[in-house]
C-alpha cells in the first residue's frame, strides 16, 4: 500500500535526499535495480532502515538511505528508484541515473532477479558503463531454485567483468558475501569490465570526444559514458547533466567538439532518435547473449503455476469478480474480528479515564482543567484508539499478505483498460491501492506516473477511495442502519465493498471528465510487470504491519485527536446566548446541511474532522448530546441518538456518500501542495471530491422519505 513512516505525515512533505557524510571514511553505495527485484529488501536487511518493501512494481518513488557497518567499515546505502533503464524516459530513470552519475557514490550495487535475469542485465550493462565500480547482486535465488532455474555465477562474472554474488535477501542469505564485494570495489579495487561495442559511426564519434574527457572529477561518471551522452542533442540534457558539464575544464571546447560529432553522425544517417535506438538495441542484444550463456531455464520457464493462477486472477471472465470477492472477504474478516477487541479497549479506556479523573481530583485540580484534559482530550483519544486499532490491526496484515503474494499488480492489470477508457494511466490503479491505507501515501505514489497530466489526474482523484480514517464512520453507519441484526458482519462487508466500488466508479468518471476538459491529452502507455507469486512471509508481515503501519497511523490519529478533543470541549462548554459555541456553529451550518440531506451537526463534524477523518463520529455525538464531553455509546444507543435527531435512511445514505466523497484530510492536502507546488491544484483536490459528494447528496435529498 505504500503506507509507511516515510510516505505519510511530515515524511511525505520532505522528499529530498541529503547524504550525511560527515566522516570521509564513510563510503556511499548506490543500490539500484529493476522494480520488484528485492532491492529495498536488500537495503533494509543490511541497514535496518524502516523502509517498506512490497511485491509490486513502482513502490520506491523516492530515494531513501540507511547506514551500516561491515567488518568495521562504515557505509551509507542509498536505495535509488527502481527502473528498467537509465535513458531517462521517466522520473524514476532520471533520478536513478543522476544519482549514479552525480550523487557522489563510491560504488554501486545492482540487484537482479534470478528468475528473469535477461531483462535485468540491460540495466546492469548501463550502470557498469556509467560507474565501473559496480557489484551485481543476483537476488531471489531461492525462487530460482524452486522454479528449476540455474544461474552460472562464474560465467556471469567473466562476461560482466565485475563482482557477482548470489543472495536471497528475505532470508539474509548471501548478504555478507555481497558486502565483501562492495568493500573491494569501493576501496578502489575497480574492476575493468569489457565495454559494449556500438556501431562504427557511434564509436568513431565517441573516440573523438574521449581525449577531452581525461581529467573528470571523482567520483563521477566514466569518460566513455559521458562521451556517448554528449552525442545526444543538448535539448535532451537535464539540469543535473548541464550543471556537471558546465563545471568541466575546457567545457566550451568539449561542447563545440560534441556539436561537430553530432553533425558528423547526422551526415552518416544517424539521427538523434536513431542514436538512442542503436545504443539500446546493442545493450539488449548483449544482455540476451550473456543470459543465454549463464542461465539455464527448464521447459516452460518455471512459471507454470503462476500462469495457472493468472488465468484465475487476470482473465476477463474471472479477474474482476475475484478481485471484488477478495476485497469483500478482507472487509468481512476486519469487521467481524474487530468487535470484541474494540469493546475491550473501550472498557479499558473508561477505567483509565475514571482513574485519571480521581487523580486530578486528589491533586485539587479545578473542574475546568479536569474537564478539558480528562473528559476532553483523553476521552476523545480513547475513542479513537478503541475504534481504530482493532480494524487496522486486522486490515493492514490482510492487505499486506495480498501485496507480498504479488496480487496488487494484478489489480492494476485488471483495471488498466478502464483507466485507458478514462484517458488516464493504468498506474493509477497502484496509487489507488495505496490510498486505501492513507490518501497522503497515494498522492506520493503518483510519482510513478510519468505523464504530468496523468499524474495530476491521479492526485486530484486519489481521495475518492476511502482511507483507513474513513472506514470507522462508514462501517458504523452501514451497520446500524442497513445491516442491523446481520450475523458475523457479512452484510456490512458487502455494503462497504459496494461503497468502495462507487468510489472507484467516481474515480473513472472524474478522471474522464478532467482529461476531456482542463487536463486534455492522449493517454500514455506503460509496461506493467506481473511479478511471480511468492509465499508471504507471515512473521515479517505481522511485524511490519503492526510497527510500520498500524502503530504509526494510530499515533498520527492520536496526535490529532488529543488537541481536537480539547477544542471540542472548549466549543461545547463555552456558552453564548444560552447555547454552546458548538451548537451555534451547528445551527449556522444547518441550512446548507439540509440541502445535502444532512444537517448542521453532521456538516460541522466533517469540517472539524479535517485534521483526521477518525474524529467525525465523536464530534457528531458530542454535538447531538449537547453535553460538555463525549459520551461513549453502544451501537444501539448510537442508533437511538441519531433517530432522535431526525435521521432517516436518506440521512444515513447521504452520510455514507459524503464520508466517501469529501475533502481530503489536512495531511493529504499538505502532501498535494508539496507534490504539485501549486495552490491551484491543491484547491482543485479539495473542491473536486467535495463538489461530487455535495451534488450526489443533493440528488439523494430530493428523494422523498
Amino acid at each position: 500500500m505504500g503506507l509507511t513512516i516515510q510516505s505519510t505525515g511530515t515524511a511525505a512533505l520532505d522528499a529530498g535526499l541529503h547524504i550525511d557524510r560527515t566522516d570521509p571514511a564513510v563510503r556511499v553505495i548506490a543500490v539500484g535495480g529493476n522494480p520488484n527485484v528485492g532491492k529495498s529488501t536488500v537495503v533494509n536487511a543490511l541497514t535496518g532502515l524502516h523502509q517498506h518493501t512490497g511485491n509490486w512494481p513502482g513502490k520506491t518513488v523516492s530515494t531513501a538511505q540507511g547506514t551500516c557497518r561491515f567488518e568495521d567499515e562504515p557505509y551509507i546505502l542509498v536505495d535509488i528508484p527502481g527502473t528498467y533503464s537509465l535513458f531517462a524516459n521517466s522520473a524514476e530513470e532520471e533520478a536513478a541515473r543522476d544519482f549514479l552519475c552525480f550523487g557522489g557514490a563510491d560504488a554501486a550495487v545492482i540487484v537482479c532477479d534470478a528468475t528473469c535475469l535477461e531483462r535485468n542485465l540491460n540495466l546492469v550493462l548501463q550502470a557498469i558503463e556509467i560507474l565501473p565500480r559496480t557489484a551485481v547482486c543476483v537476488n531471489l535465488m531461492d525462487e530460482a531454485e524452486r522454479k528449476g532455474i540455474h544461474v552460472n555465477l562464474h560465467q556471469l562474472r567473466e562476461a560482466l567483468g565485475v563482482p557477482v554474488t548470489a543472495a536471497s535477501a528475505r532470508t539474509r542469505r548471501g548478504l555478507k558475501t555481497l558486502m565483501r564485494a562492495v568493500g573491494r570495489v569501493s576501496r578502489g579495487e575497480a574492476p575493468t569490465p569489457p565495454i559494449v561495442i556500438y556501431s562504427p559511426s557511434i564509436e568513431r564519434a565517441a573516440a573523438r570526444l574521449l581525449p577531452l574527457l581525461c581529467d573528470l572529477p571523482s567520483p563521477g561518471p566514466s569518460a566513455r559514458w559521458l562521451s556517448l551522452r554528449l552525442l545526444e542533442p543538448e535539448e535532451s540534457w537535464n539540469a543535473a547533466f548541464r550543471s556537471y558539464c558546465a563545471a568541466l575544464p575546457q567545457w566550451e571546447t568539449i561542447r563545440a567538439k560534441a556539436a561537430e560529432c553530432r553533425d558528423q553522425l547526422t551526415g552518416e544517417g544517424v539521427s538523434p532518435s536513431l542514436l538512442q535506438d542503436l545504443i539500446a538495441s546493442r545493450l539488449i542484444a548483449r544482455a540476451e547473449q550473456i543470459a543465454q550463456s549463464a542461465v539455464t531455464v527448464p521447459a516452460g520457464g518455471g512459471f507454470a503455476r503462476d500462469r495457472k493462477l493468472d488465468r484465475l486472477f487476470t482473465s476477463r471472465l474471472t479477474g474482476i469478480p475475484v478481485m471484488l470477492l477478495l476485497l469483500a472477504l478482507i472487509f468481512w474478516i476486519t469487521i467481524a474480528g474487530a468487535n470484541v477487541p474494540s469493546e475491550l479497549l473501550s472498557s479499558l479506556g473508561t477505567a483509565a479515564e475514571d482513574g485519571l479523573a480521581r487523580l486530578f481530583e486528589a491533586c485539587g485540580a479545578p473542574d475546568w482543567l479536569t474537564g478539558a484534559i480528562v473528559h476532553g482530550m483523553f476521552r476523545v483519544l480513547c475513542w479513537v484508539v478503541s475504534v481504530m486499532l482493532p480494524p487496522m490491526a486486522i486490515f493492514f496484515p490482510l492487505f499486506t499478505i495480498l501485496e507480498d503474494f504479488g496480487y496488487l499488480p494484478r489489480v492494476a492489470f485488471n483495471l488498466d483498460h478502464a483507466f485507458q477508457k478514462a484517458h488516464a494511466c493504468g498506474k493509477q490503479a497502484l496509487t489507488m491501492c495505496m490510498g486505501f491505507g492513507c490518501n497522503a501515501a497515494g498522492v506520493v505514489g503518483c510519482r510513478i506516473i510519468d505523464s504530468p497530466r496523468e499524474r495530476l489526474i491521479a492526485t486530484v482523484t486519489n481521495s475518492f477511495v476511502p482511507c483507513n480514517g474513513k472506514f470507522p464512520t462508514l462501517i458504523t453507519i452501514l451497520t446500524i442502519f442497513f445491516a442491523a441484526g446481520s450475523v458475523g458482519g457479512l452484510v456490512p462487508a458487502l455494503l462497504l465493498t459496494g461503497i468502495i466500488l462507487l468510489g472507484i466508479l467516481m474515480t473513472f468518471l472524474v478522471s474522464r471528465l478532467l482529461s476531456a476538459t482542463i487536463l486534455r491529452g492522449v493517454p500514455s502507455s506503460f509496461t506493467l510487470e506481473l511479478p511471480p507469486y511468492r509465499r508471504p512471509q507471515i512473521g515479517q508481515i505481522l511485524v511490519r504491519s503492526v510497527l510500520d503501519r498500524t502503530l504509526f497511523v494510530l499515533a498520527r490519529a492520536a496526535a490529532v485527536a488529543a488537541p481536537a478533543g480539547l477544542l471540542l470541549w472548549i466549543l461545547a462548554n463555552v456558552d453564548a446566548g444560552g447555547m454552546s459555541l458548538l451548537a451555534h456553529c451547528a445551527q449556522a451550518l444547518d441550512p446548507i446541511g439540509r440541502v445535502l440531506g444532512l444537517d448542521g451537526a453532521i456538516l460541522l463534524a466533517f469540517l472539524l474532522g479535517i485534521p483526521a477523518n477518525e474524529i467525525v463520529v465523536p464530534i457528531l455525538i458530542m454535538t447531538y448530546m449537547a453535553g460538555g464531553s463525549l459520551t461513549e455509546l453502544s451501537l444501539p444507543q448510537l442508533q437511538a441518538l441519531l433517530l432522535a435527531n431526525g435521521w432517516t435512511w436518506r440521512t444515513a445514505v447521504c452520510m455514507v456518500v459524503f464520508s466517501l466523497l469529501h475533502w481530503p484530510c489536512a495531511t493529504t492536502l499538505a502532501t498535494i501542495y508539496r507534490e504539485t507546488k501549486s495552490l491551484k491544484w491543491t484547491a482543485a483536490s479539495f473542491l473536486v471530491p467535495t463538489l461530487c459528494g455535495a451534488a450526489l447528496c443533493a440528488l439523494i435529498a430530493l428523494i422523498p422519505v
